[in-house]
């Protein structure tokens, strides 16, 4: 028995040491020298406060600002427990759901009844902490941003545009705007 169990506990410890040790250690390092900003969470930082991620989606509640996807994460935007809402497209809790956030997202931005809802602006991400919306999303919250700051639409339209990412290499995904960045950038110009 003996002469089974020291090798099988010495396998044990040089694997825990280098999967469990050598390699994390070695896969942070190369991530802190190739992308230094991305490994540390791509913190936002104004007057040297942390104010978001802009790897992460967030609540925002006042009318002042652009409003993020719908979050399925815990109580919403929880990192702690992202994960989308697994209800499936004939699920009736879905489609109820998804009524009474088209109802919402009309009432709030001054739609009118039978107006299009972009599809992000009532849906989840599958990780529920998406930190962009569509261009369409942000376009059609333009005017009531617009609106209750006092700024032209056409100011606010321009800024939605210059925060507008296009598709990665530029054929992968569709363009997003990262909210947390507009609503930033509107805060800056307000100021």
């Amino acid at each position: 028995m003996r002469r089974q169990l020291v090798p099988a506990l010495l396998v044990f410890i040089v694997l825990t040491v280098l999967t469990g040790v050598l390699y994390p250690l070695a896969v942070t390092g190369i991530a802190q020298v190739a992308f230094p900003g991305r490994s540390d969470g791509s913190f936002v930082e104004r007057n040297g406060v942390v104010v978001g991620s802009e790897l992460l989606g967030q609540s925002f509640s006042d009318q002042r600002y652009f409003q993020p996807r719908p979050s399925a994460a815990g109580d919403g935007y929880d990192g702690a427990a992202s994960s989308a809402s697994n209800l499936g497209p004939t699920n009736q809790d879905l489609l109820t759901a998804v009524s009474a956030r088209v109802a919402a997202y009309r009432k709030l931005n001054g739609l009118a009844r039978g107006a299009e809802v972009p599809v992000d602006a009532v849906t989840s991400s599958g990780s529920g902490l998406d930190p962009h919306i569509s261009p369409e999303n942000a376009r059609l919250q333009a005017p009531r941003v617009a609106r209750t700051r006092g700024l032209p639409v056409d100011q606010v339209l321009a800024l939605v545009e210059d925060h507008t990412d296009g598709r990665s290499l530029g054929f992968l995904g569709e363009p997003g705007v990262n909210v947390l960045a507009l609503n930033l950038a509107l805060d800056a110009l307000s100021s």
